[in-house]
């Protein structure tokens, strides 16, 4: 067989139903490439076990990727193409794959992507969200801690936000997307081309409300987040704390109450009850 010499292609693999595998791809990885690199070795040998493709596979995961890479690239100046795979939909997309790539472009060896499947995308254009700007956040952080930082850190971001999550965590994630960043319309997406294939749509608080009365939450989970909706009352968050206050709450938890009642993020609450305090500290200043 006649390898074409020295290229390392990124081939999108389907999230679920093998359908979605593109005909490119599937004549790359039967009559252009001498090695599959991939993830998971006994994931990719079922994809390839099921088109009748066989070709040696070798393992390159997060945890040997920079080894790895070195290996391939040496593959890849012996003037043999590799293809390399993620578990499932478009590598590198918050999956291994990145060291691969910078070592292949710093020896100066050809990358071709063949696109495909992308659960993000999937998740997006069926999420009936604004599509024309977006930010893909990746998997959020597995801590509360660390998860809200995340959020907050995009609270003010115009676009629509994507991110990952895993089943055994969404509850949680659920709650921290509420607190950090209000009531805003949102979309879950559940096992994307499966068979149990599932859209939840609404605010955080309802979608959670929907999940948490199951016995059990299964299937890999992309979220889809909007902006905050427009609120009707122009009230001043405020003037919410401080009635809040006036009735015996403490200020932290005035905060959080007044940014749910208004959809507002908690944080931009806090920031400008710490303002408007700083700037009376100015005025009564000597």
């Amino acid at each position: 067989m006649k390898y074409l010499p020295g290229i390392l292609y990124l081939v999108a693999t389907p999230i679920g139903n093998l359908e979605d595998i593109t005909l490119r791809a599937l004549r790359i990885l039967r009559e252009e490439v001498a090695v599959v690199a991939c993830e998971d070795t006994r994931q990719t040998s079922k994809l390839l076990q099921h088109f009748e493709i066989r070709k040696p596979m070798i393992a390159c995961h997060e945890h040997n990727e920079n080894a790895r890479a070195q290996e391939i690239v040496e593959i890849l100046k012996r003037g043999e193409a590799v293809a390399l795979v993620s578990d499932a939909g478009t590598p590198l997309i918050s999956d291994p794959g990145y060291r691969v790539v910078a070592a292949a472009l710093a020896a100066e060896i050809v990358v071709v992507p063949i696109p495909g499947v992308s659960a993000a995308l999937a998740a997006l254009a069926a999420s009936g969200l604004p599509t024309n700007e977006f930010r893909f956040i990746g998997f959020l952080p597995p801590k509360s801690t660390g998860r809200r930082k995340a959020l907050a850190a995009v609270a003010a971001d115009s676009a629509t936000l994507i991110a990952y999550e895993s089943p055994h965590r969404i509850l949680e994630s659920l709650k921290d997307i509420e607190a950090e960043l209000g009531v805003r319309p949102m979309a879950l997406a559940r096992e994307l081309t499966k068979i149990h294939e599932e859209f939840l749509r609404g605010s955080a608080a309802e979608i959670h409300a929907v999940l948490s009365a199951r016995d059990s939450i299964k299937g890999e989970i992309t979220l889809v987040i909007g902006q905050a909706a427009a609120q009707p009352s122009e009230k001043d968050p405020l003037e919410e704390v401080a009635q809040l206050e006036a009735q015996g709450m403490d200020r932290m938890d005035a905060i959080k109450t007044a940014a749910k009642r208004l959809g507002l993020p908690k944080r931009e609450v806090y920031r400008r009850a710490a303002q408007r305090g700083s700037n009376r500290a100015g005025t009564h200043r000597d």
